[in-house]
C-alpha cells in the first residue's frame, strides 16, 4: 500500500502522509491523503501513480523533470507547476480535477492525460503549442472548443463524454487520431480539413448514416459500431481503409466494400446479415484476414465456419478463433 509512512517509490520521491487526515463518519481518522517529498531533485521521471496525495505541491526543486505521472490520486486542483517548463508528459489521470487550468508556462508539453476526471469545459490549453497527444475522456465534456490553435495536435481522445457534435477542429491539420466513442453525436460532419487522419472512433453514439469522410483518402482505421447504420456507404474514396468496424448495427447485408483492396478486418457481428451471396464476393478482397459475423442469422447456419473459409481463402481468423 502507498499510504503508508515514508512511502519511497523507484523514481527517487517519496510519499509522506500527514497533508491531511480525513475523518470517516463516526469520527475516527480515515484513509491517510500523503504530501510528496523530493529526494533526487535531478530526476527527469517522477511516477506516483496510486500515491494517496490530495494536492500538487513541494516540486519546484524539479528542474529537469520531462514525465510527470500522478494517475489515481485525490488531487482536486491544477496548481503550483509553473517551475516545470522542462516538463513534456503530464498525466492526471483518475483524479478530481473540475477545471483545466494553471498549464501556461509548460510550452513544451507535447502528451497531457487528464482522462477521468470532473472536467465539464476545454479550456486552460492557450500556451501548449507543442503538444500533440491530449487525452479527456470520461469527463462531463459537451461541447468540443478552445483546440484550433494547437496546431501540431496529432491525438485526440474525447470518448465518454456528451459531447453532440463535432465541430471546432478544422484547424488540427496534423491530426492522425481522433476517439470520439461512447458520446451523443448524430452526424459525421467537419473533419474534412483534417486530411492526415488515420484512425476515427465513434464507436456507441447515435449515428444512422457512414458519410462525410471522402475525404480522408489517408483512413486506414474506422470504428463505428454500435450506433444505427443500416447500409455500409460513402466509403469510395477511403481506399486504404485497412480496419472496418460496424458491429452492433443494424446492417442485413454487406455492400460497397470491395472496392477495399487493403481491408484486413471486417467486424460485422451482433447485425441482421442473412445474406451469404454477399459475402461470398468478400473472397474479392485478398487481404481479408479476420472477419467477425458471429450472432448474424448466417451465423446459425451448420456449415458457418466452413463455408466463410471456402468463400473467402484469405481468412486466418473467424469471430474470435483462428482458422485451422
Amino acid at each position: 500500500m502507498l499510504n503508508r509512512d515514508d512511502q519511497t517509490n523507484n523514481c527517487g520521491t517519496a510519499t509522506s502522509s500527514g497533508a491531511s487526515t480525513p475523518k470517516s463518519e463516526n469520527g475516527e481518522d480515515g484513509p491517510t491523503i500523503n504530501d510528496i517529498i523530493i529526494i533526487d531533485p535531478e530526476t527527469d521521471t517522477l511516477d506516483l501513480n496510486h500515491g494517496r496525495i490530495g494536492k500538487l505541491q513541494n516540486l519546484e526543486a524539479l528542474r529537469n523533470l520531462e514525465r510527470l505521472y500522478l494517475r489515481w490520486n485525490l488531487i482536486k486542483k491544477i496548481e503550483n507547476l509553473s517551475t516545470l517548463t522542462t516538463l513534456l508528459e503530464l498525466e492526471l489521470y483518475d483524479n478530481q480535477i473540475t477545471v483545466i487550468e494553471n498549464l501556461d508556462a509548460l510550452v513544451n508539453l507535447e502528451i497531457l492525460d487528464l482522462s477521468f476526471n470532473k472536467i465539464k469545459q476545454i479550456q486552460g490549453l492557450e500556451h501548449l503549442g507543442n503538444l500533440k497527444k491530449l487525452f479527456l475522456s470520461s469527463n462531463k465534456i459537451t461541447k468540443i472548443e478552445n483546440l484550433n490553435h494547437l496546431r501540431g495536435l496529432q491525438m485526440l481522445e474525447l470518448g465518454d463524454n456528451k459531447i453532440r457534435e463535432i465541430e471546432n477542429i478544422n484547424n488540427l491539420s496534423s491530426l492522425e487520431y481522433l476517439y470520439m466513442g461512447k458520446n451523443r453525436i448524430t452526424t459525421i460532419q467537419n473533419l474534412g480539413e483534417l486530411k492526415k487522419l488515420r484512425c476515427v472512433s465513434l464507436q456507441s453514439n447515435r449515428i444512422t448514416k457512414i458519410e462525410n469522410l471522402d475525404q480522408l483518402t489517408e483512413l486506414d482505421e474506422l470504428y463505428m459500431s454500435e450506433n444505427g447504420i443500416q447500409v455500409i456507404e460513402n466509403l469510395d474514396n477511403n481506399k486504404k481503409l485497412e480496419t472496418l468496424d460496424l458491429a452492433k448495427n443494424q446492417l442485413t447485408t454487406i455492400g460497397n466494400v470491395l472496392h477495399l483492396e487493403h481491408l484486413e478486418e471486417l467486424w460485422l457481428n451482433d447485425n441482421g446479415i442473412n445474406d451469404w451471396k454477399a459475402i461470398e464476393r468478400l473472397g474479392a478482397l485478398k487481404t481479408l484476414a479476420t472477419v467477425y459475423l458471429e450472432r448474424n442469422p448466417v451465423a446459425n447456419d451448420p456449415g458457418y465456419r466452413r463455408k466463410l473459409k471456402l468463400m473467402i481463402p484469405s481468412l486466418h481468423q473467424i469471430d474470435a478463433t483462428m482458422c485451422r
